[in-house]
């Protein structure tokens, strides 16, 4: 999400969030996770009955007709707001805006808490468990949507990785974990959740950086909404503001979106083809080689001599060659190539043994759409079980 740069729908966040962004079902559940958004699986029915349960009354019936949008927040007249009033002028002499609509359109805006209970540090001591992680996205049914989504855009899909050279699989595994196939894409407005990031951000040592942040994908959004004419209160998306299959920022959907169905008009949001070269231009655009191997990762077993500790948490990039690693107490279960640059990963397991691999440049640039290895690993797995199944 990264986007959190993305895409920085999951690499935008912070390290709490790069690290267990959250898939607003999984935090309910209090099991961190590494994504952005997948919030629409939660309706307000479900929590509605849920409170019910807990209060021990009966949960009422479920609705038939869904809201449009869950989490409608409160009114905050942030119009009245020295800085909301700056940014508004700002908008409109950068961009021309009229200031009198935009007047209009922050008095319909709303604050949403749960974003800013979303963005809050996550509480200390929780191990990481990458095994806990990835069976949340290495199982059937988004296995089965992935081969379902596969067959059906499979065009677009072999058409990305000749022009991009962005193999399906990964492109595949990303939209599968960032939104089952667009089946979870958020159903917060997009406008409340970034006004709200923008101007009422949680107090945390970084507060000004993020709301500088926010407050500049505001801005795109507005930027993304006049140019493609859409109100821009029908935007729906997660927590954090990232929108559509891919979970793109308005930020990458103005760098790094493209039109890859030839309609003139690109729609993350209804579009497979457009998510789907988006994302491989995304990837692309943020260090993905076409000529490194297929394979991007390569587990490996360490020495007692520790030796090899002074290469973990060295950046999200390939930077030592493969002898000064094999030096260090290194080794590799299978050759990996000798001509590339790797880094040392941990997948770490809770109680259980760490695993470590050797990551090529590819499996870095998955890092830039979400700054995490563990979602790296999981767009990699899930790629490639869903080849598997289809294979089949």
């Amino acid at each position: 999400m990264k986007p959190i740069n993305h895409a920085d729908g999951c690499s935008l966040l912070n390290n709490k969030l790069t690290t267990s962004s959250l898939l607003l079902s999984l935090l309910i559940a209090a099991t961190p996770v590494v994504l952005a958004a997948d919030n629409g699986n939660i309706s307000a029915a479900d929590r509605a009955r849920a409170k019910a349960q807990a209060a021990g009354k009966k949960a009422p019936a479920a609705q038939k007709a869904p809201a449009k949008f869950d989490f409608e927040g409160e009114f905050v007249n942030y119009a009245s707001w020295a800085e909301v009033r700056a940014f508004l002028d700002e908008m409109a002499a950068r961009h021309g805006f009229d200031r009198s609509e935009l007047d209009t359109l922050i008095g319909k805006v709303r604050y949403v808490d749960t974003t800013v209970q979303l963005m809050k540090p996550a509480p200390p001591g929780k191990p990481k468990n990458w095994q806990a992680y990835s069976a949340r996205f290495i199982e059937p049914v988004r296995i089965n949507a992935g081969v379902k989504f596969w067959n059906e855009n499979a065009e677009a899909l072999a058409r990305a990785e000749r022009e991009y050279g962005v193999p399906a699989n990964i492109i595949v595994g990303i939209i599968g974990v960032e939104t089952v196939y667009g089946r979870n894409t958020g159903r917060f407005r997009v406008l409340d959740a970034l006004t709200t990031l923008a101007f009422s951000y949680p107090e945390s040592p970084n507060r000004t950086a993020r709301m500088a942040f926010f407050k500049g994908e505001l801005e795109n959004a507005l930027l993304f909404a006049r140019k493609d004419g859409i109100d821009p209160l029908t935007l729906l998306g997660s927590y954090a503001g990232a929108i559509g299959l891919p979970q793109f920022m308005p930020s990458s959907i103005m760098k790094y979106a493209v039109d890859f169905d030839g309609d003139s008009h690109i729609d993350l949001r209804n579009s497979t083809s457009d998510a789907i070269g988006s994302v491989a231009h995304f990837l692309v655009e943020h260090g993905w080689k076409r000529d490194d191997p297929a394979i991007s990762v390569y587990p490996v077993t360490v020495s007692p001599n520790r030796a090899w500790e002074r290469f973990i948490g060295q950046g999200l990039e390939a930077k030592f060659t493969l002898a000064e690693l094999q030096e260090a107490g290194v080794s590799a279960v299978a050759a990996p190539p000798r001509n590339l640059l790797f880094g040392l990963i941990d997948l770490q397991n809770g109680s259980e043994a760490t695993e470590y691999s050797l990551a090529s440049n590819n499996f870095f640039a998955i890092t830039q759409y979400n700054r995490s290895y563990f979602y790296a690993m999981s767009v990699i797995d899930l790629g490639k079980a869903v080849s598997d199944a289809r294979a089949r």
